[in-house]
């Protein structure tokens, strides 16, 4: 069984996250996205447009799941991960995960109107390896 400290050492050095949200007919929608800007306990944080369809999804329905994987020369490993994404636009929040070549994106900087922050809060996940599965709680 993987430990909570290997599963984060794993993730940490992905270079792409895939995000997962839920359209108005209940279909899933997925996303590669850059890596979550800081990872503190069972918490990602994601920086994103606020005018996005991802976040007007969020805001409809919270659930959500990402996905972190390595395809090496012989083996893939993954990991699912599903629980509940917030949008928050609190200027403290988006100070946190601010980095300087962001204004790249977010003309107006750390206040930008379009500049939010995607939190995303595991409750547990499934491992794959070597055509093994195994469940884990955060």
């Amino acid at each position: 069984m993987k430990t909570k400290e290997q599963i984060l050492e794993f993730i940490e050095k992905q270079k792409v996250a895939f995000i997962a949200s839920v359209d108005e007919d209940g279909f899933p929608n997925i996303k590669a996205m850059l890596m979550p800007r800081r990872i503190a306990g069972n918490c990602f944080y994601f920086s994103t447009n606020t005018s996005s369809m991802r976040v007007a999804q969020y805001e409809k329905n919270e659930k959500a799941s990402i996905y972190f994987f390595n395809k090496g020369r012989f083996r893939y490993k993954g990991i699912m991960i599903v629980g509940k994404m917030e949008v928050l636009t609190d200027e403290e929040t988006k100070k946190g995960i601010w980095r300087t070549g962001d204004t790249m994106f977010y003309k107006r900087g750390v206040t930008d109107p379009d500049y939010c922050v995607l939190r995303f809060t595991a409750i547990m996940g499934r491992y794959y390896c070597d055509l093994k599965t195994e469940d884990f709680e955060m």
